[in-house]
């Protein structure tokens, strides 16, 4: 596992007051786009332990590779540091209070896995949900120490589907899955609403004349 990363200073200068016509600057602090939320699983102490996160992204395609953001204070923090590997399950709208209720306590002090039938994939430190229809199992790749968080990048060797949630082409569908979404800081929690477009499709049209050229 490499964690020699290089990072930028923590803290810079304030910027100075500026006003935008039609604009309010609402602060760093805003994170009003819906974020995927998830439960990291993680083998501390010889037990399973769960934590809400939702500071997360896909960073590679090839190998797969997706980074979770993990504070340095939370319990999960050491022991995926610890043992190189976790997990990410996607819970469906029915779980929100399980869900918020992993993040709520610590395990620290509460044992966290009677919460969920678990069961494991390819790796024996990366519990998986049975309760949620997405679970993808990583081995920690990088380790990005950052202020207050540890970004974890984690390569994917494993992502597990329940079967009845898989599309007619075997891809999970995500009406399926019925994911929760988070947003900050008014911190609520969403439903997925509906498909608006195609991705690398719908923008062809504008293409024209610079058809051809490099995508980006």
């Amino acid at each position: 596992m490499a964690s020699d990363v290089t990072t930028s200073p923590a803290h810079g200068p304030a910027p100075s007051p500026k006003a935008i016509a039609g604009r309010v600057d609402i602060a760093p602090q805003a994170f009003v786009v819906p974020m995927a939320q998830t439960i990291v699983g993680c083998m501390a102490d010889g037990r399973p332990n769960f934590m809400a996160v939702a500071w997360l992204t896909r960073v590679n395609y090839q190998p797969p590779m997706l980074g979770v953001a993990i504070n340095r204070r939370n319990f999960s923090h050491g022991a995926i540091a610890a043992s190189g590997q976790f997990s990410v399950n996607f819970p469906t709208v029915d779980m929100t209070a399980v869900t918020d209720y992993t993040g709520l306590a610590s395990g620290a002090r509460v044992d966290k896995s009677g919460l969920f039938e678990v069961f494991h994939g390819h790796l024996d430190a990366a519990p998986l949900i049975r309760e949620c229809p997405l679970g993808i199992e990583c081995r920690v790749h990088t380790a990005v120490e950052l202020p207050s968080n540890t970004f974890f990048i984690g390569e994917i060797v494993g992502a597990w589907c329940a079967e009845d949630c898989l599309d007619g082409a075997g891809a999970p569908d995500p009406r399926l899955l019925r994911p929760i979404l988070l947003t900050m800081p008014d911190n609520r929690y969403w439903s997925m609403g509906d498909v608006v477009g195609r991705a690398w499709h719908d923008g062809k049209a504008l293409r024209g004349k610079a058809d051809g050229s490099e995508a980006g």
